[in-house]
């Protein structure tokens, strides 16, 4: 008799056949999206409304990833979401078969595979270097040993012009109260071995254009990792009469993202000598504050982007003296919403919203600059419709074709579509951001 381990339990896994093994399941009780590789047999299925990820494994591992996946929610952290285990499977012929661990699909996600295509600019590789970066991070900040870090056990999320880099592959992975230098260079060490490999094979099926090299990627991310982290945690000592610089330390982590929670701050009077070290860091500053404003629930730098453009909208429409509020809400009734409502419905799975928004923010800039006026928004949205997302591959949901086919999807035009600033991760502007502000 089967068994289903659910926080969630859905009616609708009933009927499927747990009697089969997984990669023998029919093709018309499976979702078509890009994956990544895998060690494990993994296929989507759509249940009711949802699609949710299907991966065999082994009984110990299938429910201790899933607990695993479980403590990474509870602690905010961007890993995918746990849906169930179904155990105690055997055939028709009464054989044991594997568990199946059950995640709900993270819509709009991309894997690498998806994203390096031939033709990938460098600026786009180096965006994904940033959100993988951040995502070790930010799990090593919460405790959690990955041990088995990997292209391949990642999901991409566009994040306005940059991506959102999301844990999916848990099993390997640890949760301690908090992680030593030593662990945490053990990690790196198996990153650096498993990247290599994986830029190897992209290089190897050309997919991996030139200048852009392996072993150079490879180092790129632990230098950029180790020096993130030392912005993240380290402590920085400067003279007494520069209070400032605790001020400037805190807005340099709310510009990479990330609150502080709390400082160690240690005066020498002696020699007018002040220690300052952030002790606890949580990343989603922005995505906090758009959330408390308006209820969108978005990627980091799209909050960052929707933000701006909320402080635009405040400026421009004299309401600097009105409650911030209150303000949100009229942008969120007379802009964003009229926006979302001109998207035909058939359009809709192109883009999430809050990525759509930002990309017509994009267009209606170019617009405005070949132009030489302040486009409405309204007008920019139409031709943003009707120039960019119309072209664009459905993100939300692949194209139906056979499970086996179903690897990766066309180079998105958009990234051809205009010449931008330079598209880097939102923690590669350090030096940047401590010339600006001394």
């Amino acid at each position: 008799m089967t068994r289903f381990v659910s926080t969630t339990p859905d009616s609708s896994l009933l009927p499927f056949p747990w009697d089969v093994p997984l990669e023998a399941w029919p093709a018309e009780l499976l979702v078509a999206l890009p994956r990544g590789l895998s060690r494990h047999v993994v296929r989507f299925i759509q249940v009711g409304d949802h699609v949710y990820a299907a991966k065999e494994v082994i009984e110990h591992l299938a429910e201790r990833e899933y607990r695993l996946l479980q403590d990474l929610r509870r602690l905010g952290t961007p890993a995918v979401e746990p849906m169930g285990v179904v155990t105690e499977r055997r055939d028709s012929d009464g054989r044991p078969l594997d568990p199946i661990l059950l995640t709900r699909h993270l819509e709009f996600s991309l894997p690498y595979r998806s994203l390096f295509s031939p033709g990938v600019r460098q600026e786009t590789v180096l965006r994904l270097v940033d959100a993988m970066v951040v995502l070790i991070a930010r799990l090593h900040l919460c405790g959690f040993k990955w041990g088995d870090i990997s292209l391949s056990n990642i999901l991409f999320r566009r994040d306005a012009g940059h991506f959102a880099a999301y844990l999916v592959d848990a099993e390997t992975g640890e949760l301690h109260e908090a992680l030593s230098d030593g662990q945490r260079e053990q990690d790196l060490e198996i990153a650096r071995v498993n990247l290599f490999g994986d830029f190897l094979d992209l290089a190897a099926a050309g997919r991996l254009q030139e200048p852009l090299d392996p072993l150079a990627l490879t180092t790129t991310i632990l230098d950029r990792y180790r020096e993130l982290w030392r912005e993240l945690t380290g402590a920085e000592q400067f003279a007494g009469s520069e209070h400032k610089r605790i001020e400037r330390r805190v807005r340099r982590l709310n510009a990479l993202g990330f609150d502080v929670a709390e400082m160690d701050i240690r005066t020498d009077t002696g020699a007018s000598v002040i220690r300052i070290q952030p002790m606890v860091v949580d990343a989603g500053h922005h995505q906090r504050r758009l959330m408390r404003l308006t209820g969108l629930d978005t990627e980091e730098n799209q909050a960052r982007r929707l933000l701006n453009d909320l402080d635009t909208y405040r400026l421009s429409t004299g309401q600097s003296a009105v409650a911030e509020a209150v303000v949100a809400h009229r942008w969120l009734t007379e802009v964003f919403e009229p926006v979302m409502e001109l998207v035909p419905e058939g359009l809709r799975a192109k883009r999430e919203p809050a990525q759509l928004f930002h990309e017509l923010l994009d267009y209606r800039w170019y617009q405005g600059e070949r132009e030489n006026r302040d486009v409405p928004i309204l007008e920019a949205a139409a031709g943003y419709v009707r120039d960019v997302l119309q072209a664009l591959p459905d993100e939300a949901l692949g194209e139906l074709e056979e499970p086996e086919e179903a690897e990766s999807i066309p180079y998105d035009p958009w990234e051809a579509s205009f010449e931008t600033e330079p598209a880097v991760g939102p923690y590669l502007d350090i030096d940047a951001l401590r010339a600006k502000q001394g």
